[in-house]
């Protein structure tokens, strides 16, 4: 069994030290309760909502920073696995969008996230490579982020790569739901975690900036898709309702600052390894690979 935390708070747009500060204080505090791996939000060291690629690059770190580097040392010092999102300096143009995986006695793993939503794809650069598996003590760690969750072949990659815990730093926006459903992405977290038969954890973050409302919904699943935990807004089935952006005089409103919170589960990870659903039924073993490579593009 392995103890994972997904420690949810609100970056403050382009305040690089004072969030890494922030989500260490989150680190220090899920590690004194037992947490092995720790997930934190994407773009957790910059915010999100960047006006252009120059903002962006303002707020962005090589991935030997003092953001992955500091992360890097809290894993060693207190003997865990975190996953955090952070703005990566691209010197050959606009930044990536990345994930560091860090973990005591190894480099820091670096993902770039390959699927950008909306507007991120004229902020940033696009990954190039698939998502990394990484042998760490707790088990076998896939790494992506946000978006790249919706696309079932990535998912289906990192499971056929035998990952048995993906972790995804993930900012989802609020949108509107119908009454007495959870936010879609929780949704499609159990479905991509059930299909393939491996864990996630996909760690948001709250609050609002520059008049996006974050959904605040971490959730950490099972190999079945099952939530183990999530938080209070990932399983309210309330429509959301609307918040105001500008005050009554029509002047924009400040960001909002949600409180953090940190959600935990026990994962048992070898059930990642196990991809029989019935007796004569593999999730993995019965795709029909034949019929597919008809249909390559």
């Amino acid at each position: 069994m392995a103890l994972v935390a997904c420690s949810q708070f609100t970056p403050v747009l382009g305040a690089v030290r004072e969030n890494v500060d922030r989500s260490l204080e989150l680190i220090r505090e899920a590690a004194g309760r037992g947490a092995q791996v720790v997930v934190l939000p994407e773009l957790a060291s910059s915010g999100y909502a960047f006006a252009d690629t120059a903002e962006a690059a303002a707020a962005s770190e090589p991935a030997t920073g003092e953001s992955v580097t500091r992360w890097h040392n809290a894993a060693a010092e207190l003997g865990i696995v975190i996953v955090a999102g952070f703005a990566e300096t691209n010197p050959d143009g606009a930044p990536y969008n990345s994930a560091a995986l860090v973990m005591p006695g190894a480099a820091p793993v670096i993902y770039r996230k390959a699927h950008l939503w909306d507007r991120e794809r004229l902020i940033f650069t696009p990954g190039d490579d698939l998502p990394p598996v990484v042998d760490t003590f707790v088990g076998r760690i896939g790494v992506m982020v946000c978006y790249d969750l919706e696309f079932p072949e990535w998912v289906r990659i990192a499971a056929l790569a035998g990952a048995e815990l993906i972790c995804a730093p993930v900012n989802w926006p609020t949108v509107q739901r119908p009454t007495g459903e959870r936010p879609g992405e929780v949704v499609r977290v159990q479905a991509e975690a059930s299909m393939n038969r491996v864990a996630i954890a996909a760690c948001d973050r709250g609050g609002n900036e520059r008049g996006v409302e974050w959904s605040g919904a971490s959730v950490i699943v099972d190999a079945d898709g099952w939530p183990l935990a999530l938080t209070e807004r990932a399983g309210d089935r309330r429509r959301p309702a609307p918040q105001p952006t500008t005050a009554a005089d029509g002047s924009t409103l400040p960001d909002r600052i949600d409180p953090a919170t940190t959600i935990f589960a026990e994962i048992d990870l070898a059930a990642s390894r196990t991809k029989r659903i019935a007796a004569y039924s593999d999730v993995i073993a019965d795709r029909r690979t034949d019929l597919y490579e008809r249909y390559s593009r």
